[in-house]
């Protein structure tokens, strides 16, 4: 029996190639370095290295890595079925690869067993009695005076198409309503994060919906802390389920951020009728009782980018709906995109084993100067002892109805983020600081609850249900209560520096003018590259040494500025230099006009100079700029009218190096936050284009602006290349600048021209970390199409003898192909039988016939074999019959061709 798709599987087997098809096809060169798991494979851009996993890829938020001889040489993509991943490199290490791994950003799952049996940290008994806050007098992760009724509606689990998807989605949530709250309510959205789909018996090959037997994972229900919270105090809240989203954004050019935000606003405009006209699951329940210009977001994993990505569509499709708070928790950033206009804080868990590298840390980065007169607030919240997973209880091992774990694992007590380490939160504990910080920002920034402002302005107070945690808050004040003396981010002035001390800006984690070395384990949150722009610059800060006490920089105040009484506080973000000491010290001096000083010494007031716990294992310690803040309360004697200098001072430590950024006065403030419907929005257009017969084409990508601007505009471009095929496409990174008046730029992305068919090529452009704009769609696919002819496929005829082994049929094409040429079809019997006389490549034998030609090369192979017999008799005939044939174009089927077999007896 023959069966339709032979010639795919044998295909398979005879070239050890992925599939047959102009997606999965990859033009096939000789291994340079190859194992039965691996094989490297050198191409024009680099390297193609290929891993082949006994099981699917792990679930996970992070991007997969392949690590070549134990280094992380880039992110890999990974196939439908999840076992095979594939990636370009440019490092030619891997051209002498002995072993080629799965691995992850800060890969803790790896470094496991190194990272709980590791000697405890230089700092990490400070750590677990470290400094904490007053407490606040109200506790916002305490239950509020409403009962809190609870619902779900479910609209089906292919209810909705996702642009941003190509793949149906589930519209699915759960309801908080407080019951009997009066009038509208603020409307808060929760978006869970990446996690399998299905559990139970029979989860196939289809990822979504689940398959009988199977149960889809409910991780929308796993969030009931804080919504619960929120809606007792009279806080409308709805978490959502994206199950689809992630059973299919391994193939999202994006890693499903637009379909995130676009499944978000699907919700809210339900819910925008459902609230006004009435209807649907409802009826008229909630009509008149939700505020659609007033709503948060909460978006955990990949849903932390989902809901950036949400508030920034929201924006450029003109604010329909009041997304004026985004809380994104443990987020991954593969796109560095800003969130300006909008209130944000970033929720960092320390000891996060799946987003490892807490790339959540670049949103506050990016967008906190992005845009000139940005009037939001903003924070990052970074837990220590919290790991990924247990914000969400259905992620959570003991409270999941689907099996979960603890993303850090393992055993021990010694390592600061192991389970049994004292200073390691407990899933209850965790689930409680979630609960304060999650509903304490809703509260603060929805409602103007300012009694809870303390807990996000840097100041250090602290919730009582928060327990045990140690918790840091690094605050950007609202624009109206902040006044910038410098971000640190250029060189000082002449003479800025003086004694035994240098100041440099640096900017990175490679190359020169780099701010720290590290061995990639995701120890830099504010300097690892993102995965789709890893080229964009990131945050740049001064490095200060010295080697005496005698050291200082002077920051002088102009005039316009002396005058600080308004303000509270003077505050600065700083970290220690890891190559320098453990724990390192700095004096804070201001000056005024009479020469009158005061000096407070950082660690007076903050514990940003101290080394985080760990011990140079699993990516840890983290490398975090921290909050030093000064009341001006405390600099007695000074003129606060005429404030005329500011000093960092070296004269604490004999010999250090930190980092420093963000100087301001500043005032705690709620600030003024809605969607940023005035700026100028930046997009890119696809663009297809030829491939050209000789030299170099362009793909021209047109990068435009919604309107001329008064200031510069810039934006990093970066392409994506094709994991299948990169023989045309080079790799193009480049800022982008609209100067004032400007509306239209070009990113020419050259293109090899050749004149052998191949596949239309398929490639990305993303558009990253925008000044003076909003990103608007940030993600433009670039197709090159094939102009040469494909060859015609020649096959002929074969005579051969009985007994001489197997032999090919000549079978050649007119002209080199980048594809791979397969074909398929049958043994036709003629005076010869398949079986007693001859027998095609599979045995048992069987009529079906599968060759093909690899790519690159004039010929191939159709082998068969001629049955040695003892029987004296005449000449024998059979025939092959082509009659599918994949990688030419236009081809007349079927083609024959006769087999002769010549008696030997």
């Amino acid at each position: 029996m023959r069966v339709r798709g032979s010639l795919v599987l044998g295909m398979a087997v005879l070239l050890a190639v992925a599939p047959l098809t102009a997606q999965a096809a990859t033009p096939e060169v000789p291994s340079v370095a190859t194992s039965n798991k691996w094989d490297v494979r050198q191409v024009p851009a680099g390297y193609r290295v290929t891993l082949r996993l006994d099981e699917p890829v792990p679930v996970r938020a992070a991007m997969p890595l392949l690590a070549v001889n134990g280094i992380p040489v880039g992110v890999a993509r990974q196939s439908a079925d999840g076992r095979t991943l594939t990636l370009i490199t440019s490092d030619r290490t891997a051209a002498s690869a002995h072993d080629v791994q799965l691995v992850w950003p800060g890969d803790v799952s790896n470094a496991g067993v190194s990272a709980r049996a590791q000697a405890g940290g230089p700092t990490d008994a400070y750590w677990l009695k470290a400094r904490k806050g007053p407490l606040l007098k109200e506790d916002p992760g305490k239950s509020g005076k409403y009962k809190v009724e609870t619902s779900e509606y479910n609209l089906g689990d292919e209810a909705v198409f996702l642009p941003g998807l190509g793949q149906k989605s589930e519209v699915l949530g759960k309801v908080y309503a407080p019951v009997g709250a009066v009038g509208q309510r603020p409307l808060v959205v929760f978006l869970h994060g990446r996690h399998e789909s299905c559990y139970g018996e029979g989860v196939g090959d289809k990822p979504w919906p689940c398959p009988k037997g199977a149960k889809p994972v409910p991780s929308y229900r796993g969030y009931d802390g804080p919504a619960k919270a929120l809606a007792s105090n009279g806080y409308q809240v709805v978490s959502i389920s994206s199950n689809s989203i992630n059973a299919y954004d391994y193939d999202a050019s994006d890693g499903g951020a637009q379909a995130r935000a676009e499944l978000i606003l699907h919700h809210l405009s339900l819910w925008k009728k459902w609230s006004t006209a009435g209807g649907g699951p409802f009826g008229t329940k909630y009509v008149g009782k939700v505020d659609l210009q007033n709503v948060g977001l909460m978006g955990h994993s990949r849903g932390g980018e989902g809901v950036a990505r949400a508030a920034v569509v929201n924006a450029d499709r003109g604010g329909q709906y009041g997304i004026r708070a985004v809380l994104p928790l443990a987020p991954v950033d593969f796109a560095r995109s800003s969130v300006p206009g909008v209130a944000m804080s970033v929720l960092l868990p320390y000891c996060d084993g799946d987003v490892s590298d807490l790339q959540g840390q670049k949103f506050y980065d990016d967008t906190r100067l992005s845009v000139t007169g940005d009037g939001a607030a903003r924070s990052t919240v970074t837990v220590l002892g919290a790991n990924h997973n247990f914000f969400n209880t259905e992620w959570t091992p003991g409270q999941s109805v689907a099996p979960s774990a603890d993303d850090w694992g393992g055993e021990g007590n010694t390592a600061p983020c192991s389970s049994g380490y004292a200073g390691r939160l407990k899933a209850k504990e965790q689930q409680a600081v979630g609960t304060a910080y999650v509903a304490g920002f809703f509260r603060l920034q929805l409602g103007h609850e300012k009694q809870l402002l303390p807990l996000f302005d840097g100041s250090d107070a602290r919730a009582a249900s928060a327990g045990k945690a140690v918790v840091r808050v690094v605050a950007q004040a609202p624009l109206a209560s902040r006044r910038d003396v410098t971000a640190f981010d250029k060189a000082l002035a002449k003479g800025a520096v003086t004694g035994k001390a240098t100041a440099a800006v640096c900017i990175g984690e490679t190359g020169k003018g780099a701010c720290l070395t590290t061995d990639g384990s995701g120890d830099a949150p504010h300097w690892d590259g993102a995965a789709y722009v890893s080229a964009a610059p990131t945050l740049a800060v001064t490095r200060l040494s010295w080697t005496g006490k005698t050291g200082a920089v002077r920051l002088n105040l102009p005039a316009a500025q002396r005058d600080v009484r308004r303000y509270a506080a003077l505050s600065f973000r700083a970290a220690p230099d890891p190559a320098s000491t453990p724990t390192t010290d700095l004096t804070v001096r201001v000056l005024d006009g009479r020469g009158r000083a005061a000096a407070v010494p950082v660690s007076a007031v903050s514990d940003a100079l101290v080394r985080m716990p760990g011990n140079k294992s699993a990516g840890l310690p983290k490398n975090l700029l921290r909050t030093v803040r000064i009341p001006l309360s405390s600099l007695k004697g000074v003129n606060l009218r005429d404030v005329r200098a500011i000093e960092l001072r070296t004269d604490r430590v004999a010999k250090g190096a930190a980092y420093v950024s963000d100087l301001a006065f500043s005032s705690p403030g709620v600030g003024s936050s809605a969607p940023a419907v005035t700026l100028p929005k930046v997009s890119v257009a696809d663009v297809t284009t030829k491939e050209g017969n000789k030299g170099t084409n362009y793909a021209d990508f047109v990068v435009r602006l919604s309107r001329p601007a008064t200031r510069p505009v810039t934006v990093f471009a970066q392409t994506t290349l094709p994991y299948e095929d990169v023989m045309l496409v080079q790799d193009v990174a480049q800022a982008v600048v609209f100067k004032p008046g400007q509306v239209r730029q070009l990113v020419r992305v050259p293109i090899k021209s050749n004149t052998r068919d191949t596949f239309d090529t398929k490639f990305s452009l993303a558009i990253a970390v925008p000044k003076e704009a909003l990103l608007a769609r940030s993600f433009a696919q670039g197709l090159v199409l094939d102009d040469d002819p494909s060859p015609k496929l020649i096959l002929g005829n074969l005579t051969t003898t009985e007994g001489k082994g197997e032999v090919t049929f000549p079978v050649r094409l007119s002209a080199l192909s980048d594809k791979h040429i397969g074909f398929g079809g049958v043994w036709k019997d003629g005076t010869a039988i398949l079986g007693p006389d001859y027998r095609g490549q599979y045995d048992p034998p069987e009529h079906t016939l599968v060759g093909g030609i690899e790519s690159g090369k004039l010929a191939g192979e159709l082998i068969v074999q001629a049955i040695d017999d003892k029987v004296k008799e005449p000449t024998e005939t059979f025939t092959a019959v082509l009659d599918e044939v994949v990688g030419i174009d236009g081809i007349k089927l079927p083609v024959t061709a006769t087999g002769t077999v010549l008696d030997n007896d």
